[in-house]
């Protein structure tokens, strides 16, 4: 199979890049890593002007229609720039919940202010550390006669300080297995969040308590887990692309230093063990680009390869933004180590987006787990 992007999505790309270019600039994101603001929100409002939020939100909820071909050439360029705004909690996740299982009134309500940038919103699954699965969610739905609450503690929720709404695992009973998903007002009664350091301040974590908390059913009751199993897949090959872009630019930096920084008479990057370097992360991250291509291909046919291909391109596009990075400071040596070069702004969202969707062991086991199934079938 051959795939690429048609000459508008080519297009969109670098009207994108060059948008960030200007209003994302190193100094842009360093402001954010070095001042009290968790997210740049100008930006995050001009990318909804622009309509770059909705790329793949259809336009009678507010969005452009574009389809996810768009939204992936967007994402690769916000990687690149290692922007500091929620995407990829309110766009590929919280956004993707709506649209798989929400009602025309949740997604007449919440899609629109996601498309515009008016909004933000994330995903609270997580309660410890370690992999979640049936028995790791205590948050409890109880049901009266004034409607649903939730009770429950959720650690480490990404951007959960600054969302507006968040799409929040419970359950419906003390020690069930089975998960429901709702639709909880951060800005509400019964929530309270406290912020959460991280490797990468530029994307803000926090906990989040919920007691007695207002919430709103999102799906068919017990469903929860059949549902984020179709979100994470989808959301990553989203990240995925970002993934990519932030690998491809750890590169280019690389690659530009090692052309530039001369010792004993001649640039660095003419010296073998520098040039293996560089060449190892260029197969890295043209390995992660080729399967995040096929994945981008699956989600937008919502072909029945999605699943095996979207866990493909998160394992692939996770190692290689995170080989990269790593690599990247490496090749501009002590240098690479001072605050004032910006290698560590790459190595920073490499490790966070590593762990966003879950950790890189757990889909390898999500690979395995789905190949066999498709060997089986």
């Amino acid at each position: 199979m051959e795939f690429d992007f048609s000459a508008d999505q080519k297009q969109l790309k670098e009207q994108v890049r060059r948008f960030l270019a200007d209003r994302c600039d190193r100094h842009a994101v360093r402001a954010v890593l070095d001042g009290p603001q968790s997210h740049d929100a100008a930006l995050w409002a001009a990318l909804g002007e622009l309509g770059y939020l909705g790329a793949s939100i259809p336009e009678a909820y507010g969005g452009l229609g574009a389809g996810y071909l768009e939204a992936c050439v967007i994402a690769e360029e916000l990687g690149r720039a290692v922007a500091p705004v929620p995407w990829g909690t309110s766009i590929a996740l919280a956004a993707e919940c709506l649209l798989l299982a929400g009602t025309e009134a949740q997604k007449t309500a919440r899609l629109p202010g996601l498309a515009a940038g008016r909004s933000i919103a994330t995903l609270a699954l997580a309660e410890s550390p370690g992999r979640v699965g049936p028995g790791t969610v205590a948050t409890l739905a109880t049901r009266g006669s004034g409607g649903v609450s939730l009770s429950g503690s959720k650690a480490a929720v990404a951007d959960g300080d600054i969302a507006d709404f968040a799409v929040v695992a419970a359950i419906d009973a003390p020690g069930s297995a089975a998960l429901s998903l709702y639709l909880v007002d951060l800005t509400g009664p019964g929530v309270t969040r406290t912020a959460v350091n991280t490797i990468d301040p530029t994307r803000s974590h926090a906990r989040i308590d919920l007691r007695d908390a207002p919430a709103e059913p999102l799906g068919e009751p017990g469903q929860g887990w059949a549902l984020l199993d179709r979100v994470l897949d989808r959301a990553a090959v989203l990240v995925a692309f970002e993934q990519i872009g932030g690998a491809d630019r750890a590169l280019e930096m690389a690659r530009d230093y090692a052309l530039e920084r001369f010792a004993f008479g001649r640039p660095i990057g003419s010296m073998q063990a520098i040039k293996h370097m560089l060449a190892d992360m260029y197969v890295s991250a043209t390995l992660a680009r080729s399967n995040a291509y096929y994945a981008a291909w699956a989600l937008s046919n919502d072909a029945d390869e999605l699943p095996q291909a979207a866990a493909t391109a998160r394992v692939s596009a996770t190692q290689a933004f995170q080989h990269c990075a790593r690599n990247n400071i490496q090749v501009h040596g002590g240098m690479g180590f001072t605050w004032q070069f910006d290698c560590h702004l790459y190595y920073r969202r490499s490790n966070l987006l590593a762990v966003s969707l879950g950790a890189l062991s757990v889909w390898e086991d999500r690979l395995v787990q789905r190949l066999r199934e498709a060997r089986a079938a």
